[in-house]
């Protein structure tokens, strides 16, 4: 996948995707702090833990699209994808169009790569712990009901994201994130603007967007857009169904 063959542009979205899981099973931590009368720590420490009834297994039509070269070349596809309970992810696209190279070397190449990370069993490695991450709640930062946790990844990896989670002001529910990615993916690459948007359906946190905008050498700007439509979530019928 990341062979000497591989696009510039498909390193950094593969790569941006890794730093995004696409499970909230991931956003467990395993080292919460326990609550205390700190609003602070009371707050991330509640962020840490509200990830629950966690994300186990699912059935979702995802429309995935990507340009490059400033909008020049595109390509888009739309996929069933699969989260068995056991942990194995698979996907069947359903239609495709747009340039050849966006589809395979992007949009296929993310889910191929989504799939190869839960063979491997990767999710730990981008996890929103605090093993991975030091938190701070920042009290000045808020957007509605929203406020912001700012993440500082505790080492450089294409894998973690320096920016912030907002998150709901009474129960601390993740709602949005924001960031670049704390390490280059390639030479090729000066920065990855990711935005995740997330949502319950039937009471379980779930990503419904991702928006990825990088600015790549010789290339320009290149953006990656994947939403979520819901058909089973942990088993049940979504209430659009």
């Amino acid at each position: 996948m990341h062979s000497e063959h591989s696009s510039p542009l498909a390193i950094v979205f593969i790569a941006a995707l890794l730093a995004a899981p696409v499970t909230t099973v991931a956003l467990i931590a395993t080292d919460p702090l326990k609550t205390t009368s700190q609003p602070t720590v009371d707050t991330v420490a509640r962020f840490l833990e509200s990830a629950q009834p966690a994300l186990t297994e699912y059935r979702a039509l995802r429309h995935l699209e990507a340009s490059s070269r400033g909008g020049k070349m595109t390509g888009q596809l739309d996929a069933w994808t699969k989260l068995k309970a056991d942990g194995t992810f698979t996907f069947e696209v359903v239609q495709e169009s747009g340039s050849n190279l966006i589809r395979e070397r992007v949009l296929h190449a993310a889910l191929l790569e989504e799939q190869q990370n839960y063979d491997n069993d990767r999710l730990g490695e981008s996890a929103f712990t605090r093993d991975n991450y030091n938190f701070q709640l920042d009290e000045s930062a808020r957007d509605g009901d929203l406020v912001r946790i700012d993440l500082a990844p505790r080492r450089k990896s294409q894998l973690l994201i320096t920016g912030a989670a907002f998150v709901r002001r009474d129960d601390a529910d993740l709602v949005k994130i924001e960031g670049i990615l704390s390490k280059r993916p390639s030479f090729w690459t000066r920065k990855v603007q990711m935005t995740r948007q997330y949502a319950r359906i039937n009471g379980v946190r779930v990503p419904i967007d991702v928006r990825l905008d990088a600015d790549v050498k010789l290339v320009g700007d290149s953006t990656f857009e994947m939403t979520y439509q819901y058909q089973t979530i942990n088993g049940r019928q979504t209430d659009s169904n």
